[in-house]
C-alpha cells in the first residue's frame, strides 16, 4: 500500500488536510471538508445492479474494478464507499470491500473496527435508548408511551436472539420493564443521519429532531431527542464519526469509504460528505448504491441526490448470466451450467433496470460482470440483447483482471460523459403527497399495477400529514430479491399488488421510511457463518 499522503496528494490534499489513522488511512479534517464543498464538482458515475442472487453480482468489485480502469484511461478518478457492517462481514457475506483485483485497502481494517465510525453511531444509538428508560424511571415528565417508544437499541452484529426482547427485569431500581427491539447498526436512523450530514451544526439539528416514542395523550404527540436534551452528547460522540474517511484502491488510487447504511431498509449508499468530498477533488467519482436500481439507485436519484446537490451523469448496471438465468426460472441451485433459454427468459428483469435509469434521465451502462462459469454464448446473447436496445454494455472482469479486464466498460463510461447528457428527473416533487410519491415509486419503478395500505399504514399516513411530514421523499424499505414486494416473484412481475404496512418518520434523517412486505432489521448469522474462518487472521494478517 502508499503512504495515505501520497494518495492524498493526487487529490491536492496536503498532510495538513489530514488526521492520519497510521500510515495507510485517514480522516479529512473538518477545515478541509469545508473547503472541499466550495469547489466546482466533477462528473458522478452510480454503479447500480439488476435484481441480485443471494450471493451478490458483484457491484462494489465492479465499482472499484472500473475505476481503477478509469485512471488507467488517464482520468483522474476516485472511488466512495460504503463501510462495511461487521454484522455481514462475520455472516454471510464475510467482508464488503470488494475482492480479488479489485478491492479497496487496508481490507481488514475497513471490514473491522476501520475508524471507529460504526462504534460510535452504536454508541450514540445506545446512548439515547439509555435516556428513554431512565426518563421513564425518574418520573416519565415528558408523558412518553412505553408502548409507543419507536427506538431501539442497536449492535453491528448478527444477533436473532434480540430481535424481541424484555429489559427492565429484576429489582426496582433496575428499571421499567418493557419490550425492547435490537436493530443492526447499519438500520440506525443514527447511521443515516450521518450519511446526510452536512457539518456538526447540521448534525446536532438532525439528532434533536429525532422522534423516540409518542405520549399516550389523544391526539398523540411525538417526543423528540431533544426533549431529553442528550442530542448535544450523541454530537459530542460523533464529531469524528461524520468526517470523511479516505483509503485506497488495490492499485494505490484513492478511495472515500463512510457512511454504511443498508439499502432494503435505509438510502444504501455512503456518506453525502465523502461524494462531496470526492467531486471536489477528482474528474470522475464512481460511488455505489446498494441492491438493484429499484432499491438504491431509486433513493440515490430521488432522495441522496437531492440532500447532496448533486446529480448522476451516468449509471453503471452490474449484470450477470447467473442471476440473469435465475430470473428466466433457472433453480438457484444450478446457476453455472450454460442455458441460453433461461437467460433469454430473464433479460426482461434487466430491461427493468435499463428503464429505471433511463426514466430518470440518467445514461445506463450495462456491466456484464464475468463469473468463471460463464460461457462465451452467454456473455454475447446478454451484450446482443443491449445492442438491440441501443444501451451501452461491456463485459468486466473487476475481480479477475482489475482494471485491464475493465478498460471496455471505463471507455464506455467516458463515451457516455463525453456525448450529450438528457435531463436529470426526480419521480416526484416534494410538495406532493406522501401517498402520490408512494403510488409513483411504485407503479413507475416495481411496475405494480395497484397499492394497497394496510390499515396501520392508513393511521400512521394520517398522523404523518398531521406532523407537517407530507413534504418529505420517501424510503421504500423492501426486499431487494424481486422488483416487487413479494421475494418469491421473480423476472419482471407485472399486474401485481405493492402493499403497504406501515409509515415510519425518520425525522433526524428526512425523510419518511415505507414499510412493505416482511423487512428485517436485524439479521442471524447463518449455520456456518464466516466468522468460523477467522482463527488465524491475528497470525497471518489475511482476511
Amino acid at each position: 500500500m502508499r503512504p495515505i499522503v501520497d494518495v492524498a496528494a493526487e487529490l491536492g490534499l496536503s498532510a495538513d488536510d489530514l488526521d492520519l489513522y497510521g500510515r495507510h488511512k485517514a480522516k479529512l479534517t473538518s477545515e478541509a471538508v469545508a473547503r472541499l464543498d466550495e469547489r466546482p464538482q466533477g462528473d458522478l458515475v452510480l454503479v447500480t445492479g439488476m435484481t441480485p442472487t443471494t450471493a451478490g453480482e458483484g457491484k462494489t468489485t465492479t465499482a472499484i474494478g472500473l475505476t481503477q480502469a478509469l485512471r488507467h484511461s488517464g482520468a483522474n478518478a476516485a472511488v466512495a464507499l460504503r463501510e462495511p457492517s461487521m454484522g455481514p462481514v462475520f455472516g454471510i457475506k464475510g467482508g464488503g470491500t470488494g475482492g480479488g483485483n479489485s478491492q479497496v485497502l487496508p481490507g481488514d481494517d475497513i471490514n473491522l473496527h476501520f475508524t471507529g465510525d460504526l462504534h460510535a453511531v452504536t454508541a450514540a444509538n445506545n446512548l439515547l435508548a439509555a435516556a428513554i428508560d431512565n426518563s421513564l424511571f425518574h418520573g416519565n415528565a415528558l408523558g412518553l408511551d412505553a408502548r409507543r417508544i419507536t427506538w431501539r437499541r442497536c449492535l453491528d452484529m448478527n444477533d436473532r436472539a434480540l430481535r424481541s426482547a424484555v429489559i427492565g427485569m429484576g429489582g426496582t431500581s433496575d428499571g421499567i420493564v418493557r419490550q425492547e427491539s435490537f436493530d443492526i447498526t447499519p438500520a440506525s436512523e443514527v447511521m443515516a443521519i450521518l450519511s446526510v450530514a452536512g457539518d456538526l451544526d447540521d448534525l446536532h439539528r438532525r439528532l434533536g429532531d429525532v422522534i423516540v416514542g409518542y405520549t399516550a395523550e389523544t391526539p398523540i404527540q411525538p417526543v423528540t431527542c431533544r426533549e431529553l436534551d442528550v442530542d448535544g452528547a450523541m454530537t459530542v460522540l460523533l464529531k469524528d464519526a461524520i468526517r470523511p474517511n479516505l483509503a485506497q484502491t488495490g492499485e494505490g488510487g484513492p478511495a472515500f469509504v463512510h457512511g454504511g447504511p443498508f439499502a432494503n431498509i435505509a438510502l444504501g449508499c455512503n456518506s453525502i460528505a465523502a461524494t462531496r468530498a470526492s467531486l471536489a477533488t477528482a474528474e470522475i467519482t464512481v460511488t455505489e448504491a446498494g441492491f438493484g436500481s429499484d432499491l438504491g439507485a431509486e433513493k440515490f436519484f430521488n432522495v441522496v441526490s437531492r440532500f447532496g446537490g448533486f446529480e448522476p451523469q451516468a449509471a453503471v448496471i452490474v449484470a450477470t448470466a447467473r442471476a440473469i438465468k435465475r430470473h428466466g426460472g433457472r433453480p438457484a441451485r444450478d446457476l453455472e451450467a450454460e442455458d441460453l433459454e433461461a437467460l433469454e427468459a430473464g433479460l426482461p428483469n434487466l430491461d427493468a433496470h435499463i428503464d429505471n435509469v433511463t426514466t430518470h434521465g440518467v445514461i445506463p451502462i450495462v456491466a456484464v460482470n464475468r463469473f468463471p462459469s460463464d460461457t462465451q454464448a452467454e456473455l454475447d446473447a446478454v451484450l446482443a440483447h443491449c445492442r438491440r436496445r441501443g444501451v451501452r454494455a461491456a463485459i468486466a472482469d473487476p475481480y479477475g483482471g482489475g482494471a485491464e479486464a475493465c478498460l471496455d466498460l471505463a471507455g464506455q463510461v467516458r463515451e457516455a460523459l463525453a456525448g450529450e447528457r438528457p435531463p436529470f428527473r426526480r419521480l416526484y416533487d416534494l410538495d406532493q403527497p406522501l401517498r402520490e410519491k408512494i403510488e409513483t415509486v411504485a407503479r413507475e419503478v416495481y411496475g405494480a399495477s395497484s397499492i394497497s395500505f394496510a390499515r396501520l399504514a392508513e393511521l400512521t399516513l394520517r398522523r404523518a400529514r398531521r406532523l407537517g411530514q407530507d413534504d418529505w421523499p420517501v424510503c421504500i424499505a423492501k426486499t431487494q430479491y424481486s422488483l416487487s414486494d413479494d421475494p418469491g416473484r421473480l423476472g419482471r412481475p407485472t399486474n401485481h399488488e405493492f402493499t403497504v404496512r406501515d409509515v415510519r418518520p425518520s425525522a433526524g434523517a428526512g425523510f419518511v421510511v415505507i414499510i412493505s412486505g416482511e423487512i428485517m432489521t436485524m439479521p442471524g448469522l447463518p449455520s456456518s457463518p464466516a466468522a468460523t474462518l477467522f482463527d488465524h487472521m491475528a497470525e497471518s494478517h489475511t482476511t
